[in-house]
């Protein structure tokens, strides 16, 4: 049961702006699960979840999949390399200082985002393919939420 919620909270973590656990508690109890505060609080604990600001001011929760310990170094040579970002449909082109694209797409594919399906760099350039249209726009927060 725990695994099936917590697997459940990482699918609405990932299709919905979730910012408090109340509303998190709330979306699993619509999908047929029985918790309290303190059960989502401590699945939140054990995931590893973090809180990063929304485009429009608020927070919300997400999950930042990688190796501990590992996982700062490459967030960190991504917030060190970021220039500026768009769309494309389902490419998100990621600009990045000079000669550090390499560094930075090798960042993004270790993270291991689940929109990412592959990366491909130049000299301070970087294509990022996704599924779609929608999983482009939802890296671009990720990625923003990051390097913000």
């Amino acid at each position: 049961m725990k695994e099936n919620r917590q697997d459940k909270m990482l699918e609405i973590i990932r299709n919905y702006d979730v910012g408090t656990q109340e509303e998190l508690a709330g979306r699993l109890r619509e999908a047929g699960f029985s918790v309290t505060q303190a059960t989502v609080s401590r699945d939140i604990r054990e995931l590893k979840l973090s809180k990063v600001p929304t485009a429009e001011g608020g927070q919300k929760y997400v999950v930042l999949e990688q190796e501990e310990g590992r996982g700062d170094r490459f967030i960190r040579v991504l917030q060190d390399a970021f220039s500026s970002m768009a769309t494309a449909q389902n490419l998100l082109v990621v600009r990045t200082v000079s000669g550090m694209a390499m560094a930075a797409a090798t960042a993004l594919d270790a993270l291991q985002f689940p929109e990412v399906v592959g990366c491909v760099a130049g000299d301070d350039t970087i294509f990022v393919a996704t599924h779609t249209v929608e999983e482009a726009q939802a890296l671009m927060e990720k990625i923003r939420s990051i390097t913000a």
